[in-house]
Order: structure tokens, then sequence, then C-alpha cells
């Protein structure tokens, strides 16, 4: 590992350093072992109820004990001799461990007995699509892979096939080759809950004619059955629970409308060029500054039109479409058909679901950010990104998160900073793709009055995270992956993605020649919405002479940081877990 090959006639060799326990684990162990070199089971059960933030309430110690000693890979002969003692070399393996030691719980902790509007959705956007919006395949490829990652929220585009009696699922106006309706059910109905048993919604963008749309209303019947859920009545006073709704699926769409030729839509909804961006380029593209993006809609008042997502009903008097199709509908979808106070207005006798593009969000926020925190209370809110992100990029979701709605919709099948907040969002409460929403935005006053986003907050919370080191990379990289001359000169940038006051990011040294860096470095972040901020984390390696390269990121809700020292496991750029790079760091809330 320490040899490489310089200017094809002479080796560089580099010693390599096995890593060691940082001081503070150390120092742990020694409190807690009570000074001895060995730690008891009850020892290390008392270090998990403290120090850990209440791992050991109800840990078997023993088990951990056990663990750990095999990580150390000895000789299955010992064990049967003598019972090992646990050192400290012992306790940093089991600290070291993502197995042993995640950074969070993996079980669902949340109360899921509250009506839908009450939770954040993990929700795609054009769910069938392999690649960008203009030209790739559609496919039940990334359907299946979305509901394996624990995506809840599916969307399908139907269009009539080319000879108009049957059904294609495909972005409309567009060179994208289409993938049968059926084919992406079946695959839906198969995959749905392998992740989570917690609902699947299928948002359908209808652009049929009523004898499709009864063959619809056939297919889905026939392909779910029993785990299809409809209500009795023509609409809903309040959504169901996702615990009432467990291995269901769930039909949100407009009501049935008489089907109109396609418009002559530009896909650029505000004029601008495409975008030219190449992958690389994107990858390296940070999450668009929240504070700037409302801050500009203050002075943009261009009417938007968002292309195959607008609204094309009420143009035409609608004709009288399939009973069967219809009462198939449980969340009744639309857009603003007029000004936006009156889109937002509560029915107390009725819940609905409004879309809105991300550039409307961001005109609305200013002057309506109360009516739509308001409005999110009941009924349900779904943010789609904007026409011109054609090669599938996303925006910073906190626009939509901070505001109450439940639907913010990415393309799972695009790439960067923003899809891994996304990822990171939706580790909380045991990865089901169910987030109850804070307090603070359900909540409302004598007056009606509720959480304004754009108030000033004191901070309620300071997290303080530690850095120590870092491992895995050598097991998961070639040797001359990084650098082909020298081992990779690692660094760690931390920080926190959420409201404008909390939203920072800092880094640590970079540390020159090792596999195995060793940072210890200490970070001190005041929150003022800590129930909405997520931590960030990436590791990347120093090129002196060009661009620095990707190590791997994580992103981790802050509310859901399990206290103390912890392993913390390193994602790919598309959010694939590495095999065996991890960090390890300490979390402490003051």
């Amino acid at each position: 590992m320490g040899s490489y090959t310089c200017c094809l006639c002479f080796t560089r060799r580099f010693r390599s350093s096995e890593a060691q326990p940082p001081a503070d684990v150390r120092a742990a162990f020694a409190t807690y072992a009570e000074g001895a070199a060995h730690m008891t089971a009850d020892q290390l059960r008392s270090f998990m109820s403290e120090a850990q933030g209440g791992d050991g309430a109800d840990a078997d110690a023993e088990r951990v004990m056990e663990q750990a000693l095999l990580l150390r890979q000895r000789q299955p002969l010992l064990g049967k001799l003598a019972k090992p003692a646990f050192t400290v070399d012992d306790f940093y393996n089991y600290l070291f461990s993502e197995e042993l030691n995640p950074p969070l719980g993996s079980q669902v902790h949340q109360d899921m007995t509250a009506p839908l509007s009450h939770y954040y959705i993990y929700t795609g956007h054009n769910s069938y699509l392999t690649g960008n919006q203009l030209s790739s395949d559609c496919s039940d490829v990334p359907i299946i892979k979305a509901l394996q990652d624990g995506v809840r929220v599916i969307e399908l585009d139907m269009w009539p096939n080319a000879t108009k009696d049957d059904i294609d699922i495909l972005h409309g106006r567009t060179l994208t080759s289409p993938v049968e309706l059926i084919k992406c059910l079946r695959s839906i109905k198969e995959h749905a809950f392998s992740a989570s048993p917690y609902p699947v919604i299928i948002t359908l963008e209808d652009h049929l004619t009523p004898d499709l749309q009864a063959k619809v209303a056939e297919m889905v019947v026939e392909t779910f059955g029993d785990m299809l859920y409809y209500p009795d009545t023509e609409s809903l006073k309040e959504f169901p629970s996702p615990e009432a709704l467990k291995e269901r699926i769930i039909i949100s769409t407009k009501p049935p409308k008489e089907y109109l030729e396609a418009k002559n839509v530009e896909e650029n909804d505000d004029g601008t060029q495409e975008e030219k961006e190449s992958d690389e380029e994107a990858w390296g593209k940070e999450v668009p500054d929240l504070q700037t993006e409302l801050e500009y809609a203050k002075n943009d008042h261009e009417d938007v039109d968002d292309g195959v997502d607008s609204d094309d009903d009420d143009q035409k008097k609608p004709q009288s479409s399939p009973l069967e199709y219809k009462s198939l509908i449980t969340i009744q979808a639309g857009k603003p058909k007029s000004d936006m106070s009156e889109a937002l207005r509560v029915d107390p006798n009725k819940v609905k679901r409004l879309s809105l593009s991300e550039k409307e969000l961001v005109k609305a926020a200013p002057s309506h950010g109360s009516d739509l925190v308001r409005f999110t209370q009941k009924n349900l809110l779904r943010i789609y990104p904007k026409g011109t992100r054609v090669n599938s990029s996303n925006y910073n979701p906190f626009i939509g998160w901070i505001h109450g709605a439940q639907m913010v919709a990415f393309n799972m099948q695009g790439y960067g900073r923003s899809l891994w907040l996304m990822h990171g969002f939706y580790k909380g409460n045991g990865g089901c793709g169910y987030v109850k929403k804070p307090d603070f935005l359900l909540e409302h006053g004598s007056d009606n009055d509720v959480f304004d986003p754009k108030a000033d907050l004191p901070v309620k919370k300071t997290l303080k995270v530690k850095v120590y080191m870092g491992d895995g990379w050598h097991a998961d990289f070639k040797q001359t992956h990084f650098d082909s001359y020298s081992p990779p000169d690692f660094y760690t940038r931390v920080g926190i993605a959420g409201v404008p006051a909390d939203t920072t990011m800092k880094k640590t040294k970079a540390v020159e020649d090792n596999w195995t860096p060793v940072w210890d470095e200490e970070f001190i972040f005041p929150l003022t919405v800590p129930e909405l901020a997520l931590l960030r984390i990436e590791v990347h390696e120093h090129d002196k002479s060009g661009k620095d390269d990707f190590a791997g990121q994580i992103c981790l809700p802050i509310s859901e940081l399990r206290r103390g020292f912890r392993a913390v496991p390193l994602f790919d750029r598309k959010g694939m877990k590495f095999k065996s790079v991890r960090v390890l760091m300490r979390f402490e809330f003051v």
C-alpha cells in the first residue's frame, strides 16, 4: 500500500500507520474502566447509558463486546480457551463500528396516527425517467430503485400510446421513449413495501381521454386489488393517517377532465437557456442559497408557466368521465387557477393537494408565507422542479420544508448536493419515508396566527461536532485513485443545512499522505430551527495541482443524532454507501 512510482524511474515509499484510538476515546475508557486495563460488561453498559445518550438502557452489552472482539479477528480457539478481555482497542473497535455504534436509530419512533398532512413524505418527480428530462428512456427500473430506497410518492405521466388504444408513461412533448403503464403498476405492486410498510402514493399526471381513463381504472383495480385504498365519499374532510394506511396504495390526481390536444408549451419556464452543465460540474455545485432565492423573488414578478405540469383543465367544459376512475382518487389535486390567496384558502369541509413549481413557491413565500403554513396544516402541498432543470438536477428542499410542504418532489435519478440533503432528511424516523412535521408548523394561536418562516428566531440549541479521524478508503479504492504518486491528503467539510440563519459550512485541515487521516478538530453550530436542520459531512482529497477529489458524503437529521462517539458511514455521489469508509465523530448538544 505504501509504494508509488514516480516518473517511471524511481519509487516513493510511505510508511503505513495503523490508526490508534484518539485521546478522548482512551480517556473515556479509563474513566469507565475505573483505571483498569480491561472493561466489564457493566462498565460498558454504564458508558452507553451515560456518555452515549442512553444507548445502554436496553443494550446487550455482552453482545456488543462479543461483536467488538470479533473485529479484532482473534483466533477462534482463543475464545474457547478463555473469555477474552475487553481492552481499550476493543472499545475503540466498538466505537468505530457503524453496525454497533451508528449515528442514528433504525426504528420508526414517531407518532404515525396523525393525518397525512402532518408528515413530510419522501416524494419523487417524473419517477419513470432514467436520466435527463428531454431524451432519456422511460422505465420501471428507476421506480423500483426509488421504492427500495424508501420513496413513498411515485409520479407517472399518462399519455395515449401511438394507436390511442392504450396508456404510455413518458415525459410529454419531449423525446423520451415510453414505457407501458401496466408495467409500472406491476413493479409498484411488487416493490411498494420492500423498504417501508407505510402507504405509497401514486401521483398521476393525466392526459387521457375518458375511455382511456376507464382503462386506467380497470388496470389499477386489477393490479392492486385489496392493496388499493379509496374513500367511500367523493371528498375527504381529513386525510387518513400513515398508520391507518399501512401497506395500501393511494391514487392522487386532478379530477377527470376532457383530454385536450397537447398545447405548444415552451419547456423553459423563464425563457432562459437550458442547463448545459456537465455532470462533473454539477457534482461540485453547492446547494442554492435559500436567502438569496427568497430575496430575488421579491423583485421578480414574471408570470410563469411551468410547461408540462401546468393545469390545462377548465379551458373547455369537461365531459363526463367514468365513475370508476373518479372514485379511485383519494387525494384530489390541482394548481392555482386565480390568485394565490384564493388557492391557499382552507376549506373546513374538504382537503386537497395543491401543486406549485419551485419558482412559484419562491415567489409566493415573501407575501404568503403564513398562508402556506396554514394551508399545509390540513392540506397537502406538492413542490416540483422548474422546467429548466432538463438535466434532472434539483433545488434547495428547505424552501418547501420551512413552509410545511409535505411533498417536496425531487428527481431521484438526478445528482448533486441538493439530492444528498433529501437522502439525509429521510434517514429520519427509521427511514420509513414519513417524517413528522415539527410542532411549530402544526400549531396555531387564538387569532389563527401560525409560524412565520421570515421571523428572526433565537438560538434554541447548540451542536458541538468533533471530527476525530477517518478510515476505510484503502479498502474501497485503488492505491492510485486519489493521487498517482503519494497517499491522499484528506480533509473534511462539516456544516449545517437548514433555515438561512443556521446554514454554514466549515472544514478541517488537510492531513497529508495518509489513508487514515486524524483531524481531531471541533466545530460549534448554534441552531435556531434544529428540528429541520441537517448535519452535512463531506470528505475530499486536496489536490495541489487541480480540482479536489471527492471521497464521500452523508447528511444526517440533527433532531435524531445520537449523542456521544459515533461511527459515521459515508456514501458516494449517487447515494450508495461505501463498504468500509467511515468517520469517527462525537456529537454533543449544549
